[in-house]
């Protein structure tokens, strides 16, 4: 057995032994293709935002008000991890995502995304650091969104890296509408960069001047799913509509992506946004998007083979709506949706698979959970 597959498989027993000793709870829910089983790993966290895997089947959870903590297979968390950046936690802004680099086995570098304060209010940014033991080491900041500005709203921040080894960064539009169509602000955008935090090469608007070299696509509300599609490889995105209108999105470099010229949503007072366009000459329609909203949160593609059933689905968080929203796909066409886990009441920040070829999922409260999802055997 290789040295990768063993400790995948410890990792695995460790999860079921602790089922047992710590009497960890569980529920079950009825579904389109046989019952639900969630059991909570590991609470105790205070509004977990984003989780990633490590390499021994650990996982590296954020917590909002600014602790990065290690969650070890059997639910224990470990102290807070020193070095994690300053955070502005106001509003919906703290310590956000987490990624690994993808050479994280020689170079131990983990990326998180944060409400920055400094100068105007806050902003999203991304730093990366060594993660040495229950430290980072060598933190450094490598991506600053411009102007930061004096709201607590729609920071995005969700990070992935694609084959290339290129850093894919959202940023929402910090409840600024106009300034996503701005290709000189940094609010509303999808950037991609080098690991460094430097921008791509080849982007569009690298040579437009006034414009962030680093952008990729814009017209953005809020990113907060973003996975690479297993197949394709491309970035795959999904973002908060207001009242109504949560999208999915394929972007393509250049992209403009509407908002807020376009929308399927309306104001939270009802009225309407701008002069009321859900489509426009010039700018992409969403492949879905969900009315009322989901409050969409994390994105996951299943590749593993433990649940066949679901097998090239994609599966989105629903802060609002409570629960996990399984969507079936015929390449870029969304064919089918069904709401799992709809009686647990629970708002799901984000959703990531395991190693084990399960689900996890983390709980958007005080007492946030991290909770495994299996699809039980008819």
């Amino acid at each position: 057995m290789s040295r990768r597959l063993h400790a995948l498989s410890l990792a695995l027993v460790l999860a079921l032994s602790a089922d047992a000793a710590l009497g960890a709870e569980t529920r079950d829910f009825p579904s389109e293709h046989g019952t639900v089983r969630v059991t909570t790993v590991a609470e105790g966290l205070e509004h977990p935002w984003g989780l990633t895997f490590l390499p021994d089947g650990r996982m590296l959870v954020t917590e909002r008000p600014g602790r990065l903590r290690v969650v070890s297979a059997d639910g224990r968390l470990s102290k807070p991890i020193s070095g994690v950046p300053r955070v502005q936690a106001r509003g919906q802004g703290g310590l956000l995502d987490v990624a690994l680099h993808p050479r994280f086995g020689d170079n131990q570098l983990v990326y998180l995304s944060f409400s920055e304060p400094g100068s105007g209010g806050a902003g999203t940014s991304v730093a990366r650091g060594r993660l040495v033991g229950e430290a980072l080491q060598d933190v450094e900041v490598i991506f600053r969104q411009s102007p930061k500005v004096d709201t607590g709203f729609h920071y995005g921040s969700r990070l992935v890296f694609d084959r290339e080894g290129k850093l894919y960064v959202s940023s929402g539009d910090r409840g600024m509408q106009d300034t996503a169509q701005d290709l000189a602000r940094g609010q509303g955008k999808l950037f991609k960069l080098n690991d460094d935090g430097t921008p791509a090469p080849g982007l569009p608007f690298a040579n437009r001047d006034g414009a962030h070299p680093g952008i990729f696509s814009y017209g953005h509300r809020n990113i907060q799913g973003m996975a690479l599609h297993p197949t394709t490889g491309l970035v795959w995105t999904h973002e908060h509509g207001p009242r109504g209108g949560d999208e999915i999105n394929v972007p393509r470099p250049g992209r403009n992506y509407g908002w807020p010229v376009i929308t399927y949503g309306i104001n939270y007072n009802g009225s309407t946004i701008g002069d009321g366009l859900k489509a426009k000459d010039g700018m992409e329609q969403p492949l879905h998007q969900w009315t009322p909203s989901l409050g969409a949160s994390g994105l996951a593609f299943y590749t593993a083979d433990r649940f066949p059933a679901w097998k090239g689905n994609a599966f989105v968080g629903a802060l609002a709506l409570t629960h996990l929203e399984r969507v079936v796909l015929e390449g870029e066409r969304v064919v089918d949706t069904e709401p799992l886990l709809d009686d647990w009441n629970q708002r799901i920040r984000d959703v990531r698979q395991g190693p084990d070829g399960a689900l996890y999922v983390l709980t958007d409260a005080r007492n946030g959970h991290v909770a495994r999802v299996e699809l039980l055997p008819r």
